[in-house]
C-alpha cells in the first residue's frame, strides 16, 4: 500500500456539511462528481444510486474527506456511534492553531469533549468534537 487515498463521509445534507468542512475547518474544495448508472450501481450494489460527492483536502495531493449526498437514499439520520464503540469511529485531522479553531468552533455551536490537552509526552495538543451530524473528530495540533 502506497497511502491512504480518502474517508468517504455520507452527510444528510451537503450544505451543512460544506458549511462545516469547508468553512468552519477551512478544507479547500478540490473536485466534484455526479455519478449515476450502471457503473455506480455495480460498484456499490445496489440500484439507481444517484450520488454527488465533493472531494475536500487541506493541501493538493493530501489525503481526501469526500462528501457524499445520495440523492434517493431512504434515510436521512446519522447513526450515532460512540468513540468506545467496534469498527471504524472518528477522522483525525492534523491542524495548526488548535486554540483558535476550538474557540471558532464553540462559537458556532460544535461541541468538544472536552478543551484541547496537551498529550502526556507534551508533543501534541489533541480534542476531540462532533461535527453537525454527530460524526467524532480528533482535532490534534503538533507542538514543535
Amino acid at each position: 500500500m502506497s497511502n491512504i487515498r480518502h474517508v468517504g463521509l455520507v452527510v444528510a445534507d451537503m450544505e451543512k456539511a460544506l458549511g462545516f468542512y469547508r468553512d468552519l475547518l477551512g478544507l479547500k474544495i478540490c473536485g466534484t462528481t455526479d455519478e449515476k448508472g450502471d457503473y455506480i450501481n455495480q460498484l456499490l450494489a445496489k440500484e439507481n444510486i444517484e450520488l454527488k460527492t465533493i472531494k475536500l483536502s487541506a493541501e493538493d495531493n493530501a489525503t481526501r474527506i469526500e462528501l457524499l449526498k445520495f440523492s434517493n437514499s431512504k434515510s436521512n439520520q446519522t447513526k450515532k456511534i460512540e468513540l468506545s464503540d467496534p469498527g471504524f469511529t472518528h477522522i483525525a485531522l492534523t491542524v495548526n492553531n488548535l486554540d483558535e479553531i476550538y474557540l471558532r468552533l464553540r462559537k458556532a455551536g460544535i461541541q468538544f469533549n472536552c478543551p484541547p490537552k496537551s498529550s502526556l509526552n507534551g508533543k501534541l495538543k489533541i480534542t476531540f468534537c462532533r461535527d453537525f451530524e454527530g460524526n467524532y473528530l480528533e482535532l490534534t495540533e503538533e507542538i514543535l
